[in-house]
């Protein structure tokens, strides 16, 4: 929120606002295929643990560098390039280590209550972030930074119980097995590929700031509401569904979810009060945390342990390039259409990708349950790879 709202304040424009989003993107592109080998050979609670290391350090330079009010937007965007990097080797690992500390028939449970503890901390942050970004840019980065420094000394004591992934020689078909499994799965290359789309085209993050002041005429606690508000929805229906896991039609659900995701994008990019603006994003919050839980545990349960770092390296790629690629297809949109019409557009593209995914992946369209059967369980996907290896 910090970051943001400074380089709209320095800039006034929404294509800086873009290329924030590309400065994250671009170094999670270049690592994605060594990020996920190495996630697979190391222990990746040490690996999140640097990561995170080297997002305080960053934060704590800006801290330190806008007491004065002098930071460059170019220091800015040197700033995301770095936590950009940072990030790209933190998210696949994460995302590769919950799996080693919960039993499989608990991963959807578990994939809810982690969106729920992360969507908890996306309400606080932004909403705090704007009341500190009043006394200066310096005090929500500054407490940014000891957050950060509080998650890597909470990850150096987490224990696990699984023996870590054996070290196997870095090679040319080994870093790029994860795309190849990939694509030998139809329902996890639809899942993402449809994330990737939708996000691409619907996401109006990028352009909170804009609205927040020159449409909706509110501040920086108002724009604080405003990043918060996808999150209170997302919380809201990832406790539903920590309470009433989906157990039935989970594909169609996806689609559906996906569709009103794109109608909020609509909705929102039309709204001039702040009251419908607010609903118009909690409903996309919570749409969105439907199919990323559906996602998320599609390509986990479908994925075996050796190659979970890989396969979620593709997948934070394909999550990058929806987020942060989407910011700087929204700044670029909304500089050459301006902001409405931008997310309106991005909105009925969200509702078309859908429609048009629907007929291209019938098999994820038609998965009734989480549990996916047949050859994409994860165990009949590593006897087939040991076999294909022999």
């Amino acid at each position: 929120m910090a970051v943001g709202w400074l380089v709209y304040a320095k800039t006034g424009s929404a294509y800086a606002l873009g290329l924030v989003g590309l400065f994250q993107f671009l170094p999670m592109v270049a690592l994605t295929f060594l990020v996920g080998h190495f996630a697979d050979r190391f222990d990746r609670r040490r690996i999140v643990a640097a990561c995170q290391f080297v997002e305080f350090l960053v934060l704590a330079l800006l801290t330190f560098g806008d007491r004065d009010g002098k930071l460059s937007v170019t220091v800015l965007f040197a700033a995301v390039a770095l936590l950009g990097a940072a990030r790209a080797f933190e998210s696949p690992t994460m995302s590769a280590l919950l799996p080693a500390l919960i039993p499989e028939a608990l991963l959807q449970k578990a994939v809810a209550v982690s969106s729920s503890a992360m969507q908890t901390a996306t309400i606080i942050g932004p909403s705090l972030g704007g009341l500190l970004f009043a006394t200066g840019a310096s005090v929500p980065l500054g407490v940014s930074a000891l957050c950060l420094s509080a998650a890597c000394s909470a990850m150096l004591v987490i224990r696990t119980e699984r023996v870590p992934p054996r070290r196997e020689p870095i090679s040319f078909q080994s870093i790029f097995s994860g795309v190849s499994f990939i694509r030998s799965r139809p329902i996890i290359l639809g899942a993402i590929s449809l994330d990737l789309f939708a996000v691409l085209l619907g996401g109006v993050t990028a352009l909170l700031p804009i609205f927040a002041r020159d449409i909706l005429h509110i501040g920086p606690w108002g724009l604080g509401m405003l990043r918060s508000a996808p999150a209170v929805g997302a919380l809201a229906m990832s406790v539903l569904l920590v309470h009433r896991p989906m157990n039935r039609h989970v594909g169609i659900k996806m689609f559906g979810a996906v569709i009103v995701f794109g109608i909020a994008t609509v909705v929102f990019s039309l709204s001039t009060h702040f009251a419908l603006s607010l609903l118009a994003l909690v409903i996309l919050g919570a749409a969105d945390n439907v199919s990323v839980v559906i996602r998320i545990s599609l390509v986990q349960l479908s994925t075996p342990d050796a190659m979970r770092g890989r396969v979620n390296a593709v997948n934070s790629l394909f999550i990058g390039t929806s987020n942060q690629l989407g910011e700087f297809e929204s700044g670029m949109l909304a500089g050459l259409l301006g902001v409405i019409p931008s997310g309106v557009v991005g909105g009925l593209g969200t509702i078309l990708i859908a429609l048009l995914w629907m007929r291209l992946f019938p098999a994820l369209r038609t998965v009734d349950t989480l549990s996916v059967a047949g050859d994409d369980s994860a165990e009949g996907i590593e006897q087939g790879l040991s076999k294909e290896m022999i």
